[in-house]
Order: structure tokens, then sequence, then C-alpha cells
């Protein structure tokens, strides 16, 4: 049992700093490609613009793989929700074992397809155009399910 425990320490922790780098990096591609389709730029495949939108897609899936592996070992994951169901479950409660997985999977499918569909533009306006939208779209809804209580605790 205390093995279990420690994982769960583990992976809490690991998914907790794996987000504050993410949010940083995923916030930084976002303005990086607002400004990009502000300024009419070229985007720069072997620069800073394809970089920073590939490391965002990396820490992000990188968290959510982090994210997952805390939902199967953590008491608020699946867990919960074996335990009490779907009715028992209270709001924070709901938080933790539904909403927040749910909606930050749906989060990295848009930030996914934003990579996907910036790769098939040649011109830079659509390229930043995509990631503009799509990554910022994944943003703003990792940031609506974040469990601000507990994480800033």
């Amino acid at each position: 049992m205390e093995e279990a425990g420690l994982a769960y320490q583990w992976a809490l922790e690991l998914h907790s700093y794996l987000a504050y780098v993410a949010l940083a990096v995923l916030f930084l591609a976002v303005a990086n490609a607002i400004m990009g389709l502000a300024g009419n730029k070229m985007f720069a495949t072997l620069g800073k613009d394809y970089r920073l939108s590939l490391f965002a897609l990396i820490l992000t899936h990188l968290m959510l793989l982090a994210g997952l592996v805390l939902y199967f070992l953590s008491p608020t994951g699946l867990n919960a929700i074996q335990q009490f169901g779907m009715g028992g479950l209270d709001s924070a409660a709901r938080l933790l074992a539904v909403e927040h997985p749910f909606v930050n999977i749906l989060a990295v499918i848009l930030i996914t397809v934003g990579w996907s569909r910036h790769k098939k533009f040649l011109e830079g306006k659509k390229k930043f155009k995509s990631i503009a939208i799509f990554y910022g779209l994944g943003l703003v809804l990792i940031l609506s399910r974040i469990p601000w209580g507990q994480w800033l605790n």
C-alpha cells in the first residue's frame, strides 16, 4: 500500500510541475502565433515559431500522460467514481474525477489538430492562424478546468 501512495504522490507532483511549464510554453506559443498573425510574418519553420509550437505540443502531451497515470492512481479519479458512483460525487469531486480529465483530453486533441493543420499550409499567416486558434482554444479549456483551490495551495 505504501508503494501505491508513493506512486500517487510522485504522479501528482510530476503532473503539477509539468502543468506549470506546459501552460507557460502554451501561453507563449499562442502569444507568438497571435503576434505573427497580426504582424503578417513568415512562419519560421526551422526557428522559434516551429520550436515553440512543437514544445507546447510535446509538453501538453506529457502533461496528459502524467494526468492519465494520476487518474488511475488517485483516490479522487477513477477510484472516486467506482466508490461513490457518478450520482454520489459533489461538485469538487466531479471536477477532479470527470470534468478535469475530459476537458483536458479535448484540449490536447485541439492542440494536436492545430499542429497537424499548420503543417498542411505553406503560407505563414495560415500557419499562425491554425496555431493561434487551436492552441488558444486548448489553453482556454485547460485553464477552465484547473482545480485552482488545490493547485495553488
